[in-house]
């Protein structure tokens, strides 16, 4: 049998010398052999037969089972909470040019007017702009 180091020591190893690496990881996004873009584009048929096959094989929900909810939590609540606000923060252009198409198509809907609270007229006017967004969404405007 192969002498194998203890799992503790590799992965504090690899914990340590992996935090230590923002800057390569940085320069390998800024320069990477390939870009992304043409990378996942010649990727998508492995892409779908991937998924494919792991819709066949139950690989989500066994791997949902795997985790477990105890390790959602504990991602969500220690990573989760500290990324969460810089992360929003860093989209907020992308969040503003992502909902633009979508904004001016409610904009672009003429509403009645509203009825008083409770009145079914007003869930007509939610189903109108309903209506509109999947409308444009679909049609790939």
């Amino acid at each position: 049998m192969p002498a194998v180091k203890p799992l503790s020591a590799a992965s504090e190893k690899w914990s340590r010398k992996a935090s230590q690496a923002t800057q390569d990881y940085s320069a390998g996004v800024r320069a990477p052999r390939r870009s992304w873009q043409e990378a996942t584009e010649a990727a998508s048929d492995a892409h779908t037969a991937g998924v494919q096959q792991a819709i066949a094989n139950g690989s989500f929900s066994k791997g949902v089972a795997r985790a477990g909810n105890e390790k959602w939590v504990r991602g969500a609540t220690g990573k989760g909470t500290q990324r969460y606000g810089p992360g929003v923060q860093a989209a907020k252009g992308d969040y503003e040019r992502g909902f633009s198409p979508f904004r001016a198509v409610i904009e672009g809907v003429q509403l009645p007017p509203r009825g008083p609270k409770g009145d079914p007229r007003n869930y007509q006017r939610t189903q109108m702009i309903g209506e509109a967004l999947h409308e444009a969404k679909t049609s790939g405007q």
